[in-house]
Formats: structure tokens, sequence, C-alpha cells
């Protein structure tokens, strides 16, 4: 098993172009919709027949080398195998038969490819790359809080943290979605696990058993990534600092930093039960957010956070040291599984947005590649 050690491009390009062919969760990607133009290019229907917004998306399209980077990345795009190309595009054409266009590339025509990773290229221009910074912050903290799952409480705390739909029954990883069937065995193989900030709203798997096997999960978001920032002026400031009060301060400060309900109480010295009451009133203002891990609970700030921090440092919001504002604290190959023979598909599932029902799937791994 292996954490993502950066946000994987081409995977959020693939993500962020099902997005932009569906209306699904306008609060946290409707803002980015309408900055990036709203609608795709028209020379960009290639792109769109090989990565529908539902159902399968060639694998062939997020190849592991772009773990190193956008153009390692492509570089392993126009290197695929003809025999993963046709692959790949016969199972798309299972679904819908694919234009005169698709056999030029299932024979690896090289300006078939050089084409495509054109397209992938001016994708990434216009819808990824003006965001990376953004999107690697969130990945940064979604690889931060699963560390911190894994130190505390093994493989199982992890997997509880990346998704309400992922759990861990030893050996087996579950996966709950309608979009998902069937069983994957890693055979010896190493799992990655990939945070991607496009990816909605489930976690997604490669189909062809195949390739390395890879989770690619949702990070946690901030509805409020793309509004206008707050403003800056004195008398806001003021506002602010008289709304929070020091003890709100000192706790929005050390969240700052990730920190769990018992970390924070000892950090700020007030009881656990006064820590999640502030906790609670300042993650109700959008300010921090909290996850779940193992037996814990992380808070982490918010960009409305960070910038009411950043603001504070010149206006008294953020105190200059920790005050004590309270007493009370103190500072084989993997066996189980049930189900079919088909590997899980990647792709979004069509459920309507609200609907949990879960269908139940797995991912089996040799317990040697357990933490």
């Amino acid at each position: 098993m292996a954490l993502a050690e950066e946000p994987d491009p081409l995977w959020e390009g693939l993500l962020s172009l099902h997005l932009l062919q569906t209306r699904d969760a306008p609060l946290l990607y409707g803002r980015w919709r309408r900055a990036a133009g709203g609608c795709l290019a028209p020379d960009s229907h290639r792109l769109r027949r090989l990565a529908p917004p539902r159902g399968y998306s060639a694998d062939f399209l997020t190849p592991s080398a772009a773990s190193a980077g956008f153009a390692p990345g492509v570089e392993a795009l126009l290197s695929t195998p003809r025999r993963q190309l046709r692959t790949d595009l016969t199972e798309l054409a299972r679904a819908r038969p694919l234009p005169g266009w698709a056999r030029a590339l299932a024979e690896g025509d090289p300006e078939a490819l050089n084409g495509l990773a054109g397209l992938v290229r001016r994708h990434h221009e216009r819808f990824v790359a003006p965001y990376w910074t953004h999107i690697r912050s969130r990945v940064d903290e979604a690889r931060s809080v699963a560390t911190r799952a894994l130190s505390r409480s093994g493989f199982g705390g992890l997997a509880e943290g990346l998704h309400p739909s992922v759990r861990w029954t030893a050996p087996v990883l579950h996966i709950a979605g309608p979009h998902l069937e069937g069983d994957l065995h890693l055979d010896g193989r190493g799992l990655r696990i990939i945070p991607s900030f496009f990816c909605w709203p489930g976690p997604i798997v490669l189909k062809d058993g195949s390739l390395p096997p890879v989770l690619v999960h949702p990070v946690t978001h901030d509805p409020r990534w793309l509004a206008p920032p707050p403003s800056s002026s004195g008398t806001s400031h003021q506002a602010l600092a008289a709304l929070l009060g020091k003890a709100r301060a000192a706790v929005l400060e050390e969240v700052a930093e990730g920190r769990t309900t018992s970390e924070l109480a000892s950090r700020v010295g007030l009881s656990p039960a006064t820590v999640s009451h502030h906790v609670t009133v300042l993650r109700e203002a959008g300010l921090l957010s909290s996850r779940r891990i193992g037996g814990a609970v992380l808070h982490t700030v918010t960009r409305l956070g960070a910038d009411l921090l950043d603001q504070g440092a010149t206006s008294g919001i953020r105190p200059s040291s920790k005050p004590v504002v309270g007493g009370g604290g103190r500072p084989r190959p993997w066996a189980g599984g049930t189900g079919g023979t088909a590997v899980p598909p990647r792709q979004h599932p069509d459920h309507p947005q609200g609907d949990h029902e879960p269908c139940p799937s797995s991912v089996l791994c040799p317990e040697s590649s357990a933490p």
C-alpha cells in the first residue's frame, strides 16, 4: 500500500472532464465551471467519447507514470501498447459504437496518439493547471490525514477515513457503490491510494485488473475555494476579533496545523467538551472542517479560516502566544470477499445525488501488502 505523494495530473484531467459534462456538485464546482468558460472546446469531442461522464472511461488515459508529473504521464500515454488501446476501445464500444477515428487510435497510429496528447495538454492547461496550487493544498491535507490515520489506527483507520463508502474488514477492502461490481485480487501487488480534487462523488478504480492497482478517492472540499476573498478592512478585522474571542482564535490558530480534539484541548488549555463547542461554532462558520480518523477526529482549517488567520496577524485576531484560556484540559493472498468475476470498472455512479443505497464490492489484496 502506498499513499500518492502528489496530485496525479492525468487523473485530475480525466475527472475534471467528467465534471464538465455534467452539472454535478454545483456548490463545489459550479464557480470553477463558470470561471473556466463554462463549456468544453469543440475539438474536445474525442476526449468526451473516450471519457463519458457515466460508465467506463478508457484506462489508458491515466497511466501510472503520471504519478511523476504531467510530462511523464503524457509520454506514457503516447507509448500506450497497442494491445491496451484495443482492449480499452473495445470496452468503450460495448456501451456505444465509436466513430471512425477510433480505428487509427486502436492501431496505435502515431498521428492519432499525438492528436490525443494535444487534446489532453489543452484540457490540462485550461481546466486544471490554473487551479493546481489549490488542488495540491487539498491533496496535501488528505495525505496528512491519511498518514495520521495510518499511524494511529493502522490500515483500518486509514480506510475508514477515505470515504463513507470504504470499509476495511481484514483481509478485504470493501467499496460500496452501484458503479462497482466484482472483486479485484492484488496478488502481491501494492495498492496505490490517490486523493483527487475532481473525484466525485465516490472512489474510483481501474477496470483492467492487469494494470497497477489504484484507488482514487475524493478529498475534503472547502465550498468557498473560488469565492472572492473577504474584505480586509480594519473595521472587519475588529468585528471578527470581537466575534471570535481569544479562545476561538486560539483554537483556530492551532487547527491551522491540523489537530485532533484532544490535541486542541491540551494545546489551548481547555476541556475537550469546551473545545468541541468552539470547533462546532467554527465549523458552522466555514472556518474549519473535521474528519474522523479511526477513533479520533482531525480538524483542519478551510481557505476562509486561513484567510482570516492571515488577516488577523495584523489585527489581533491571531494571538501572538498560545494563551491558557480556561481550565479542565490536559496537556497470503488476501481471502474473503463475495461476488462476481468482473473487475470493478472505473466510472461515475449514475444514481441520483443523495441516493446512498450501497451495492457491495471489494478489493482483495495480498497480506504482504498490508501495513
